[in-house]
């Protein structure tokens, strides 16, 4: 090689190992930013008292967003839109201790939304929602203290079997209120005050038996009505037939008298 070609080769070397050095570069800090970017808006991870937060409050979420780091502790949903949460909305999150999704728009939740959650979760807040009724289903195998207050319930067996079901949050059962009832006198007041008095599962299932016996006498008295003019029927069809055998000549009126009566029999 000449001197004249090393010079020209030695920008050109300098120039590759520049534009790699920038692509190495640029690599490296896409890789570093990639988990922040792939948060929701408003969605920060954190660390508090040792544990893995994620916090998304008031972040205007519509739904449960899917990119929460799997090895979140405390997962802070409060004061966003939700209004549903699907069947393993939580599925990927097996360390959760600590779930709030109070100040939402839940009116439903699907059986098998905690999902997954029985092992670890601890605390469960879906105060201040849009419940008016939950199966007691929904929260089965979960021990984690509930928050059910400041929600539109409607004050039925169903409710009254969800409470019995679930471990309430301290100091939060006085905000259990009936918004609406199956009887009326019960609107406006606590629901642990109501079923201290009333049980609403006995006194459905009192309705149930009224309304399954009132329709077995009603099936009763159409079978003896029935009966009743059956028989009504064939008496005076053999009435007539008797009538008619009196008009006819002694002999065959005899014999036909007997086949009528043998019938009849």
């Amino acid at each position: 090689m000449t001197a004249a070609q090393g010079v020209l080769l030695h920008p050109i070397t300098m120039g590759l190992l520049q534009q790699n050095l920038l692509i190495f570069f640029l690599l490296l800090l896409g890789s570093c930013l990639h988990p922040a970017a792939a948060f929701p808006k408003g969605c920060y991870p954190s660390e508090e008292e040792g544990l893995k937060t994620f916090r998304c409050s008031n972040a205007q979420l519509t739904e449960v967003p899917r990119d929460i780091p799997n090895d979140t502790n405390k997962l802070y949903l409060d004061s966003n839109q939700i209004r549903f949460l699907p069947r393993d909305a939580f599925r990927d999150l097996p360390l959760l201790l600590e779930l709030d999704l109070s100040h939402n728009a839940i009116a439903r939740i699907e059986s098998g939304a905690f999902q997954g959650l029985a092992e670890h979760l601890h605390s469960l807040d879906l105060s201040s929602n849009r419940l008016v009724s939950v199966s007691k289903d929904t929260f089965s195998n979960l021990k984690a203290k509930v928050n059910l207050s400041n929600n539109p319930w409607l004050c039925d067996c169903r409710l009254q079997e969800l409470i019995r079901a679930v471990e309430l949050a301290a100091d939060s059962s006085g905000g259990i209120v009936c918004d609406s009832s199956t009887q009326e006198e019960h609107v406006g007041k606590a629901f642990l005050q109501v079923i201290a008095d009333t049980d609403f599962c006995n006194v459905y299932k009192k309705t149930t038996d009224i309304a399954m016996l009132v329709t077995m006498f009603g099936w009763f008295a159409m079978v003896i009505s029935y009966l009743v003019y059956y028989v009504r029927q064939n008496q005076e069809d053999a009435r007539r037939h008797l009538e008619y055998l009196k008009s006819l000549p002694s002999k065959q009126r005899r014999s036909e008298e007997s086949s009528t009566i043998s019938t009849v029999v």
